[in-house]
């Protein structure tokens, strides 16, 4: 009897440890986790008590929290919302958080350690607790002629300081009025949030970041630094450009866009291969180098990493185990190439930073409630791409393309602006996808930009050149002041 009371006084320690335990992790260990669960309406109401901080660009305040006289004291306003919506995302009731707001959102909120002694003060002074800011490096002209631009075509822009890897303009068209989810009528936000939702132009998603596709001749760029990159190819070598090549092992004939040779006697140079877009030549470029090659190129370039900005990016991918013809498509970005708008401006910003491919970023600073500077982001290299000089001839062969080639429509008068037009082959029946690559100036650039529009952006005839070049000028002026 005594043994069985032993052990059933044994088996209910054991259960009590187990409890306690169990309560110790939650408590210890896992109640940031529940904390921060989208959903917990306690955390979401402590948070509406307080003033949450501002999203600034410079001095200009583009989300900010004014009083209310309901029972969710502040209500979370955003100024010329649809054209910031991309960066700043919302900060619903009912939702939660996306964009800006939900990854700084402790420094927002006022949650962040750093806040400590700050909001001892503000206890102790009898003051409302208050949330701090956060500084992007969005430039406003930028983002408002990017979204001009697009004119509510499907599509995205990004644009970056090559030098730093600082997010100028971060476009999504269609976009969507952040305000209409952070209202305080629990119906409406979700009545909203189905509608934006349901909609197949899917305004919500956000393009520059996580929508991959083809980049099509964009990403000959990448094909011309392996090239360059091999110390086997130059500006002016000669390659075959006939009117079309058959890809070996296949009855399949790759064509170019024009339906002509490229060069007298079916022979031209790389850089004439670059300026009209010669697929031939690339594709037999591509066999050429082989896949290996091109693959890590473009992993130098920031293909097949994660990139948080501090959004997570949508993995930029260039395929494994090709074979020749796989290869030869890949090579001018087709077959499964997939790129994100922002992988392909800093392929162009790493080519206008001398090789050298910086981080991308969107928060130059993180701010208390004072407004004082608690952290200022620091610039760094991602790695380098290409050598110096293999970078200076890219640019000059990109500049070629603007004056002489397919990208006529990105020139700025006064300035030498380098790029790469792209019209990449979507699902059969699908129209083809809009790009433009650039970086401006040609020397010392200050920007370096990408632009897609998604299946034409609904045009029914597509080009890079008729479609993208010119939002990518537009942007291009707006930050050179032009």
């Amino acid at each position: 009897m005594i043994r069985q009371i032993n052990r059933v006084t044994a088996a209910i320690v054991v259960l009590l440890l187990a409890l306690v335990i169990n309560l110790s992790y939650i408590q210890v260990f896992k109640a940031g986790d529940y904390r921060n669960q989208a959903g917990n309406q306690r955390v979401t109401l402590t948070e509406y008590s307080r003033e949450r901080g501002p999203i600034l660009l410079g001095s200009q305040t583009i989300a900010e929290s004014t009083p209310t006289s309901d029972d969710l004291k502040y209500l979370r306003e955003y100024g010329d919302g649809s054209t910031y919506a991309s960066i700043t995302g919302f900060y619903s009731v009912v939702y939660g958080a996306t964009g800006i707001e939900s990854e700084a959102n402790d420094v927002l909120a006022g949650n962040d350690s750093r806040f400590f002694v700050d909001r001892l003060q503000q206890i102790l002074a009898n003051r409302e607790p208050k949330g701090g800011a956060i500084r992007l490096t969005i430039d406003p002209q930028a983002q408002v002629a990017a979204m001009k631009a697009l004119n509510g075509r499907t599509g995205a822009v990004v644009a970056i300081d090559p030098t730093s890897g600082a997010i100028l303009a971060l476009a999504s068209s269609p976009s969507f009025d952040p305000n209409l989810l952070s209202s305080h009528d629990a119906q409406d936000i979700q009545d909203t949030y189905e509608e934006l939702n349901a909609d197949p132009k899917q305004p919500m998603l956000n393009r520059p970041l996580a929508m991959t596709l083809p980049p099509g001749s964009t990403f000959k760029l990448v094909t011309a630094a392996a090239a360059l990159e091999s110390g086997k190819y130059f500006a002016d070598t000669k390659l075959p450009g006939p009117t079309s090549i058959n890809l070996p092992g296949t009855d399949v004939q790759l064509g170019n866009w024009n339906g002509k040779s490229c060069g007298t006697d079916d022979v031209t140079t790389l850089q004439a291969a670059l300026e009209i877009s010669c697929n031939t030549a690339f594709a037999w470029l591509g066999m050429e180098l082989g896949a290996d090659a091109i693959g890590d190129q473009a992993k130098k370039f920031g293909f097949e990493s994660e990139f948080d900005v501090p959004m997570t990016a949508a993995t930029s991918r260039f395929p494994t185990d090709l074979n020749k013809p796989q290869t030869a498509m890949s090579a001018i970005g087709q077959f499964d190439v997939r790129a994100t708008a922002l992988q392909m401006a800093m392929v162009g910003a790493g080519i206008a930073n001398d090789g050298v491919v910086m981080k991308p970023y969107l928060v130059s600073q993180v701010l208390g409630p004072d407004l004082t500077v608690l952290q200022n982001t620091n610039p760094s290299a991602f790695g380098r791409a290409m050598s110096v000089e293999n970078s200076k001839i890219l640019r000059d062969m990109m500049v070629g393309v603007v004056t002489q080639g397919t990208a006529s429509n990105a020139r700025i008068t006064g300035i030498n602006v380098g790029g790469k037009t792209g019209t990449a082959e979507n699902s059969p029946g699908e129209p083809a996808h809009a790009w433009f690559v650039g970086l401006a100036p040609s020397e010392n650039s200050k920007v370096a930009i990408a632009v897609v529009l998604q299946n034409g952006g609904g045009a029914s005839e597509v080009s890079g050149n008729a479609l993208a070049a010119p939002i990518a000028a537009a942007v291009m002026r707006a930050l050179l002041k032009q």
